[in-house]
């Protein structure tokens, strides 16, 4: 069975940056990604197909220079591999819908997790909360 062609796999329809890290496993230079020292409230989304991945809640500073959350949004939404291509072994983070590079995930983070998903910024799309008017 062939494969269906989907749209948002296509270099046409991610940045040249977005398609190096997500279809190539690329990765940003540090402290240069848009979402590095975003403290907006609201939800950051797979680039590639729009899965929603990480909320501000669990976003945290880790000085590294990528967007670092200590807990992913929705369990099911990613799949983790071991990956060894740097002669040392990390544990890549990858989307579960589109099969995107996202980071990786160390276990150097803060309390309740331990995690720290390093992820790049190029990788993620974010969405603002409304905030809610009272009258």
């Amino acid at each position: 069975m062939q494969k269906k062609d989907n749209p948002q796999t296509r270099k046409t329809c991610l940045s040249p940056e977005q398609y190096r890290i997500l279809r190539e496993k690329g990765t940003e230079v540090p402290f240069t990604g848009k979402y590095v020292y975003n403290k907006k409230t609201g939800i950051y989304t797979c680039a590639a197909c729009g899965s929603i991945l990480f909320t501000s809640d669990t976003k945290f500073d880790s000085g590294t220079g990528w967007p670092s959350f200590s807990d992913i949004a929705k369990k099911g939404n990613i799949i983790l591999h071991k990956d060894i291509s740097l002669g040392m072994e990390r544990t890549e983070v990858v989307c579960k819908k589109c099969g995107g590079h996202l980071g990786h995930v160390f276990s150097d983070g803060p309390t309740p997790t331990g995690l720290r998903y390093c992820i790049n910024s190029a990788a993620l799309n974010f969405k603002e909360k409304k905030k809610k008017i009272s009258l």
